[in-house]
């Protein structure tokens, strides 16, 4: 299963938002390719990176600090966040990031995410962010009319190269993933599946790995040494 550390950007430092919430950060680090850096050293093997701006603004905003990352780092990088145009899509990728989550305009403008799965074939990762099981868009702060499933179900036999699936009721919380919502996503795709939200123990791991998900992005439960990466790679079977 791979473990995708994660790095949210805002305003050009490392920070964490409690459920999506833009009032409720916490600043981790005010130099986000040092803690990149960091991340590699404990053994980390791949990179997930939020522009949380760019989620906001509907543009990348952060690319000074994502470029840094791409170019210095050994390891794949996939970036989210405010990416909405083919023109973003080509730059950030030429950049070195193995490949970009869309979620937004997945849901606003889905042939459109179709065209850019088959002319960046397996560079483009789904992200299905759900409350309640209802998709959000725009950096959740807009709830759609949309399950998460069902947009998965509409991407099935595309070449896309995850679903980044983020339960945003146990996002940045420590309580443990949804176990229940990711469940049932995997058993609505046979896509990858990279959980996302409230994994915060070895046990957590060890329970998705159980259900067949593909892989974990770990944010808040790192930054305050909940888990190690050590303790992570430790509780796969």
């Amino acid at each position: 299963m791979q473990i995708w550390p994660a790095i949210d950007l805002r305003g050009g430092k490392c920070v964490r938002l409690q459920q999506g919430d833009y009032q409720r950060e916490t600043i981790f680090g005010e130099d986000p390719l040092a803690m990149a850096r960091h991340l590699v050293e404990q053994g980390a093997e791949y990179l997930h990176l939020v522009d949380l701006d760019g989620a906001r603004d509907g543009k990348p905003a952060n690319l000074e600090s994502i470029a840094a990352i791409a170019q210095a780092v050994d390891i794949p990088c996939e970036l989210g966040g405010g990416i909405r145009e083919e023109q973003a899509i080509a730059e950030l990728l030429e950049l070195g990031l193995s490949r970009l989550v869309i979620g937004t305009q997945a849901v606003a403008k889905p042939d459109w995410f179709r065209e850019m799965c088959h002319r960046f074939p397996h560079k483009m990762a789904l992200g299905i962010d759900a409350r309640d099981g209802w998709v959000a868009t725009h950096g959740w702060l807009e709830t759609s009319q949309l399950r998460g499933t069902e947009l998965a179900r509409q991407f099935a036999d595309e070449p896309v190269a995850a679903i980044i699936f983020t339960d945003i009721a146990t996002d940045g919380m420590l309580a443990g993933p949804n176990i229940e919502s990711l469940v049932e996503m995997r058993q609505a795709t046979r896509l990858p599946l990279i959980a996302s939200g409230g994994v915060t123990t070895a046990a957590d791991v060890s329970r998705l790995e159980e259900i067949s998900v593909d892989g974990c992005i770990i944010g808040r439960s790192l930054y305050e040494g909940k888990i190690t990466l050590a303790e992570v790679y430790a509780a796969l079977g």
